[in-house]
């Protein structure tokens, strides 16, 4: 029991480590690699390099994965990059065999605790980028240690049969007995070891962790090559169930893209089944054709380091055999995950994780992509009131309808990116995207305070033609032009959002707000004028002079708009009038009375 605990401790220390490490490289190089996955995977062969590299810095598949689910999931990837990608992760995740493979080289205990040394500093004293390089290096230091304290925990075979206590050799040998009565039955032996793999996999969420177990156990007698082997090719499928569980709540191509890395690891284990013997004895040659001190220098088994050949050749070799064949997965997964009936509405945002590692500085484009997307809706619901106000003898019933769906439509995304945001940002994500996270709160509360605003101005057009109120010729045009210069406003801040602003742009959103507020001042000063004059319709002008106040509101929200994505896009702290604590500003929601 004692011996149990200390390896599933040791185990522990390798699975934290493997997180903060994830994490820290994802505050250190998050924007890099969100620019590398999204724009240098536009061939396979990059793809393939793209998910290599990333899988690497973050030590875990799985996390690339959901990553790639969440990019395809908006937009960011297509189903074929995503393919790419994936490829290159398991290639990635063979990483993890050879660093347990060279544990005899050197002690991974006299190196791991110094790297820990020189990160915590960081983590003190550090800010920004330099506490996230702490993270990098703790993690580091925690994978190598809880990789020695594996290796040193789990018990050597040959030293528990030579004990010459009966206890610990009976159980040694209960074991093996077991382990053999497994083995030595052809393909069902093959297909049980494989099933083991799954489970394995299964059981801790990370096919870097079930490789170290597996390999470890090899190394120390447990297991035999074969019988590791086919334990790795099942953590090769047991991977694939996490971003398939990750893509349950997201769109069809984020379905299809898991459904894609299933396909190509359950191939590749497919083609290994029948072709396992000749690869196996390739992988020994290879293996003997090397020299010894490379191999198993102060080890007493080189299976360690032929594992690890093992499932770089096998990772290899299968994405040389499928990588042409990219276009045939994806009309197969097309046709497995059917594209849903379309009802109208976009998709409501969905966050996108694992349990083991946070990917919530990764998941940034998404909510970025479902802003840009609230923002457009504004804009066709400002265009739609303008029809409205301008058709006043056309029955557009079905039209205000549909503005008011509209508006319930910004009011669940609004509630979708706040809540998608707070998850992002509860990982712990570096500070500057913490501060754009702020800011984009407040973006998107802006956006949803327009969106109530423009239907406040179509059921106040509403009430002007039930209650048959008549504008003056001078009033009219004076909204009309009024209407055409929000609209510019509102063009302005959809082209501009997360786009580079400078002084300049900022300087001119100033002067157009400006402009509308004056505006809005002059028409409201000829209505009181208007009113002034012989028999007045009141009741008219003060309608008027609403519809005129809630444009010049569009105007206030869209420039707060605007200051937001200026201090995005230069890394400055937003202005004292718009910028709040996260907290505040759900707070602030919440206390807000419904539509």
């Amino acid at each position: 029991m004692v011996t149990f605990l200390e390896i599933l401790g040791s185990l522990g220390v390798f699975l934290f480590g493997m997180k903060v490490l994830s994490e820290g490289t994802q505050k250190v190089a998050g924007q890099r690699m969100r620019h590398v996955m999204a724009t240098m995977t536009k061939n396979r062969a990059s793809g393939v390099a793209t998910g290599f590299g990333v899988t690497c810095l973050l030590q875990s598949s799985s996390a690339t994965t959901v990553i790639v689910v969440s990019f395809v999931n908006v937009g960011l990837l297509t189903l074929i990059e995503s393919i790419g990608v994936i490829m290159g992760a398991n290639l990635g995740t063979t990483v993890t065999a050879w660093i347990i493979a060279a544990v005899g080289k050197f002690s991974l205990g006299k190196i791991a605790i110094p790297i820990i040394g020189i990160g915590v500093p960081f983590i003190f004293i550090g800010k920004g980028r330099a506490k996230g390089w702490g993270e990098v290096l703790i993690g580091f230091g925690l994978l190598f240690f809880g990789l020695g304290l594996l290796k040193e925990n789990v018990p050597d075979v040959k030293g528990m049969l030579a004990s010459e206590d009966v206890n610990i050799k009976a159980q040694a040998e209960a074991v093996l007995e077991f382990i053999k009565s497994l083995s030595g039955k052809g393909y069902l032996s093959y297909l049980i070891f494989l099933v083991l793999g799954v489970v394995l996999t299964l059981m801790v969420q990370s096919s870097s962790a079930a490789m170290a177990i597996t390999v470890t156990l090899a190394m120390n007698g447990w297991i035999g090559f074969e019988e590791s082997a086919f334990v790795v090719l099942g953590e090769n499928i047991g991977t694939t169930v996490t971003a398939w569980l990750a893509s349950l709540g997201a769109n069809h191509h984020a379905k299809r893209a898991a459904r894609a890395h299933f396909m190509f690891n359950v191939l590749g284990v497919i083609w290994m089944l029948i072709l396992f013997v000749p690869f196996s004895n390739l992988v020994l040659w290879i293996s003997g054709a090397l020299p010894e001190s490379f191999r198993m220098e102060k080890h007493n088994t080189d299976v360690g380091f032929n594992l690890a050949i093992f499932h770089t050749l096998f990772n290899f070799t299968n994405i040389c055999l499928l990588i042409g064949f990219v276009p045939f997965i994806e009309k197969i997964v097309t046709k497995w995950v059917k594209e849903p009936a379309s009802t109208g509405r976009r998709e409501r945002l969905t966050f996108i994780t694992q349990g083991m590692v946070n990917t919530g500085e990764l998941n940034l484009p998404e909510a970025e992509k479902a802003t840009v997307e609230l923002a457009k809706l504004t804009q066709d619901m400002f265009d739609g009131f303008v029809e409205v106000f301008n058709n006043p003898k056309q029955d557009l019933s079905e039209k205000v309808n549909s503005l008011h769906e509209m508006e319930d439509e910004a009011d669940e995304r609004t509630a979708d990116i706040t809540e998608y945001l707070v998850r992002c940002a509860s990982a712990e994500i570096g500070q500057s995207n913490a501060t754009g996270v702020a800011q984009m709160i407040r973006i998107v509360s802006e956006l949803e305070e327009i969106s109530d605003t423009i239907y406040r101005l179509v059921k106040l057009t509403q009430r002007k033609y039930k209650k048959e109120r008549e504008f003056t010729s001078e009033a009219t045009e004076g909204l009309r032009d009024y209407a055409q210069l929000i609209a510019r406003f509102i063009t302005v801040y959809n082209e501009k959002m997360f786009q580079p602003i400078d002084r300049k742009e900022i300087d001119a959103a100033r002067t157009l707000e400006n402009e509308i507020g004056s505006r809005g001042k002059s028409l409201n000063k000829l209505a009181l004028g208007r009113m002034a004059m012989p028999e007045p319709d009141i009741k008219a002008e003060i309608l008027n002079m609403e519809l005129n106040n809630h444009c010049e509101k569009i105007g206030n929200h869209g420039f707060n708009v605007m200051q937001c994505l200026y201090a995005m896009a230069n890394k400055e702290e937003a202005p004292d009038n718009i910028a709040q604590p996260i907290d505040q500003i759900i707070d602030d929601k919440r206390d807000q009375p419904e539509g």
